[in-house]
């Protein structure tokens, strides 16, 4: 069931948020805006939310290949968190560079710990930890044929 509501906007804040929907696909400014609120939400619940409620997020490190046992201490680090390692991805991005990504599940200070560990391990050249979903708390995006009420 969709509700429809209104909002008032400058004129020049609606033309960058037009821009904005042409630039990234929209369909129209309410998908957008839909889109706009399920990451309010999510960052919210990450904010304010039950430490303990279970959380996924998203590591994404570069680093040097050949940087003194970088692959081996990372390795290590999440051997020592296998439970809150679901996956991993190791791309050789050039001769020298590698860029891994890792999906983390547990409580929100686990991951997060988890996380930036990892990111802060020594040669790391850059890292980011990017909070997500399980998708528990959000509508979805559409009605599924088969959901039941």
């Amino acid at each position: 069931m969709l509700t429809r509501i209104g909002i008032s906007l400058e004129n020049a804040l609606l033309s960058q948020f037009d821009t904005l929907i042409e630039r990234r696909g929209y369909e129209n400014r309410s998908e957008a805006i839909r889109d706009l609120l399920r990451k309010a939400l999510v960052s919210d619940a990450w904010e304010g939310g039950d430490e303990n409620q279970e959380r996924v997020a998203a590591v994404l490190m570069v680093f040097e290949h050949d940087a003194s046992n970088l692959t081996q201490k990372l390795t290590h680090i999440q051997h020592g968190h296998h439970a809150h390692v679901v996956c991993s991805l190791h791309v050789h991005l050039d001769e020298r560079f590698c860029l891994e990504v890792l999906v983390l599940r547990g409580s929100a200070h686990e991951v997060l710990s988890l996380g930036e560990n990892l990111i802060a391990t020594k040669g790391v050249v850059w890292g980011r930890c990017l909070p997500a979903t399980t998708g528990e708390e959000l509508q979805p995006r559409y009605e599924h044929p088969h959901a039941h009420p």
